[in-house]
């Protein structure tokens, strides 16, 4: 059972990337998929996720019109594209499994990453100039 992130890299302000995270041993819509991300000397702050069965898509405010997460059940693999990129969006970038439960992992809770049992390597993103 793992999480494989990848699609990070250095890319200018105003562009995109695309991120994806493999699962195995598990399908992608029995649990909540998140994205994290970590700057350094910041604490982990949540990106945006899909609700296990429903597909319900969370985001944080900040990524809100400018990242969009999908599910791609048949390859079982969760992708965020990131477009209109800032230098501020520079970080460790991971995604994380966690309980199906809304009552857990909900439109008020989903970025709880406390509750995220499963975490894959991270991959990072770099936005310079």
């Amino acid at each position: 059972v793992q999480l494989q992130a990848s699609g990070g890299g250095l890319v200018q302000p105003g562009g995109s990337l695309r991120l994806s995270c493999a699962a195995s041993g598990f399908t992608v819509d029995s649990k909540t998929i998140a994205w994290f991300r970590q700057a350094p000397g910041k604490e982990r702050e949540g990106v945006s996720a899909i609700h296990a069965s429903e597909g319900e898509k969370y985001y944080a405010d900040s990524e809100k019109g400018r990242f969009a997460i999908s599910r791609d059940i048949a390859k079982n693999m969760v992708n965020l594209q990131m477009n209109s990129l800032k230098p501020e969006d520079t970080a460790v970038y991971y995604c994380a499994a966690g309980p199906a439960e809304p009552w857990i992992l909900g439109p008020d809770t989903w970025n709880r990453f406390q509750e995220y049992d499963l975490w894959g390597q991270g991959t990072q993103v770099t936005v310079s100039s």
